[in-house]
């Protein structure tokens, strides 16, 4: 289109938006060609009018006129359907593209307050009814790849294959959610969609990318929702959850769980449930709620005791023995309670072995090494810490490696006693490695 054409259509896109008094003419256009940087909402207005005429998503960002908003708008949970996979379309690009810019956005600590909020009470608004049976050959090969991805993050590390999955999603995934499609085959397809979101956010949450894996986790919200499967939702919410209170707010990381249960009364999955109890056990705990703490993983341990693992979802593989224990340990670690910890511990230290999940084994000896300090016995912590520098040498995990950086802290009361030194200086190797 000449620069004049384009000059009236962002004039009258600017009117349907309420922007009259932008009014731009082909010598301002010309002035943009040439390397001027137009004024906001202007970059926006282009990206929409181009969009429209070459039908297909243009962003500020591929303008080289901005980000593209896809930081931003990935942090709203939209009621609009079009709106979300445009979200997570520009999320999925920008994460592949700008992984430093987004790397540096920082984690909106109040951003998971509205999201579980409207995802519950749209939940709890939903007329029960049967999944849809309609099998695609699209949504088939997704689920297919989740297996693969999902795999691959429990054995090798969410660094292991992250940028590998998202591409796939920006390639394969994202472009079908844009195809007109019936009722009974959208909802699958976004419950397929939104497996894979959560799990691209959970591998970036485990590989530290707070920011990336906040964003990921509200849209994987958003398409759990428009698939009507509760359990998935409460899925997500748990995996909200476990980032909070990691990152220093368990008090959210709390209600994040307890959002999910709620959410759960229009859905069956002991699974989820069992992973909900855990992880509102682990903000209790840092919270010093010691009674309620242990009644809650009672509670997980008890709903995991109903687990059929054929009526399970796909994405529930990851909630078992080894992972429950393994975050029981780290309960009681905080709770101080030794004996519990190291119980816990070890059982979790023993199914992981069987399965070879090398991330779990690290985090799992950490927590008996930890539980073995608090005890005063330095030996017998030495050598479940250098079993946990082993194990985490094997995997692309920040969250194995920060409970390393976390038992060298732990270690430091001990002064300069010989085991200390030599952990530390292996220590350094393993995280200089990583």
């Amino acid at each position: 289109m000449s620069r004049g054409e384009l000059a009236r259509r962002v004039k009258a896109k600017a009117v349907r938006v309420n922007q009259p008094h932008i009014s731009p003419d082909a010598t301002r256009v010309r002035c943009w060609l040439q390397g001027e940087t137009p004024r906001a909402p202007i970059p926006a207005l282009l990206a929409d009018v181009l969009s429209e005429h070459f039908g297909f998503r243009v962003t500020t960002y591929d303008l080289g006129l901005g980000d593209g908003g896809g930081a931003d708008a990935a942090l709203v949970y939209n009621s609009s359907y079009a709106a979300t996979v445009e979200a997570v379309a520009d999320l999925g690009r920008a994460d592949v593209d700008r992984r430093k810019f987004l790397a540096a956005t920082p984690f909106a600590a109040v951003a998971g307050v509205a999201p579980s909020r409207d995802w519950l009470l749209s939940t709890l608004d939903q007329e029960p009814e049967q999944r849809s049976r309609v099998h695609l050959e699209d949504v088939t090969a997704v689920r297919n790849m989740f297996t693969t991805f999902q795999r691959m993050d429990i054995f090798q590390g969410g660094g292991a294959g992250r940028l590998a999955l998202a591409d796939y999603l920006n390639t394969r995934v994202f472009p079908l959610l844009r195809r007109a499609h019936s009722e009974a085959v959208r909802r699958p397809l976004c419950e397929a969609a939104a497996e894979q979101t959560y799990l691209l956010g959970w591998m970036a949450y485990d590989n530290g990318e707070h920011s990336i894996a906040q964003r990921y986790l509200i849209q994987a919200l958003r398409l759990a929702e428009e698939s009507r499967d509760p359990a998935l939702g409460a899925h997500v919410l748990a995996g909200m959850a476990d980032q909070m209170t990691l990152l220093g707010n368990p008090a959210e990381g709390r209600r994040l769980a307890q959002a999910g249960r709620q959410g759960l009364a229009k859905a069956t999955s002991p699974a989820c449930l069992a992973d909900l109890w855990c992880l509102e056990a682990r903000a209790l705990a840092l919270l010093g709620e010691k009674p309620a703490a242990a009644h809650a993983v009672a509670e997980s341990e008890r709903a995991y005791a109903a687990v059929d693992l054929a009526a399970e979802p796909e994405w529930a593989a990851f909630i078992d023995p080894a992972y429950l224990h393994g975050e029981h340990a780290n309960t009681f670690r905080d709770l101080g309670d030794a004996e519990s910890a190291e119980e816990h511990a070890r059982r979790s230290i023993q199914d992981a072995h069987v399965q070879k999940r090398a991330r779990r084994g690290a985090m799992s000896h950490a927590a008996l090494a930890v539980s073995h300090l608090q005890r005063r016995d330095l030996e017998a912590a030495y050598t479940a810490g250098v079993r946990t520098l082993k194990l985490t040498g094997q995997v692309k995990s920040s969250r194995a490696v920060e409970a390393v950086q976390d038992l060298r802290r732990r270690m430091r009361p001990f002064g300069g006693h010989r085991l200390v030194a030599d952990f530390d200086e292996r220590a350094r190797a393993v995280m200089g490695a990583a």
